[in-house]
């Protein structure tokens, strides 16, 4: 349960970097609203999780899960560059994070 607890709350740090991008500055009320739930969504399930996976691994994988989503979601939404080079990267680190996982 641990580790679904993780990879849900990684998703919630996708949804909250979105969110904060298109809150102006937390300016917009809707986004803004948007940003605050999910960041601690994400903070209490990190939190959950951290329980029995160890810090470094969790901390890793919850990281890893938002830095893909939020920069998937960057070049699909927001019209971020996308090249070979950066979908490259991308894929080194979702394989760091699922040996972490396999690893563990």
């Amino acid at each position: 349960m641990a580790w679904v607890a993780l990879i849900v709350s990684g998703l919630f740090e996708t949804v909250w970097a979105a969110a904060l991008s298109v809150s102006r500055g937390l300016t917009k009320p809707v986004p803004t609203v948007v940003f605050v739930v999910a960041l601690a969504l994400s903070m209490l399930g990190l939190g959950y999780a951290l329980r029995t996976i160890p810090v470094g691994t969790g901390y890793a994988v919850w990281v890893g899960i938002g830095a893909v989503g939020t920069a998937a979601y960057g070049m699909v939404a927001l019209n971020d560059p996308v090249s070979a080079g950066r979908i490259v990267c991308l894929v080194l680190i979702i394989a760091g994070v699922a040996g972490l996982k396999l690893l563990h």
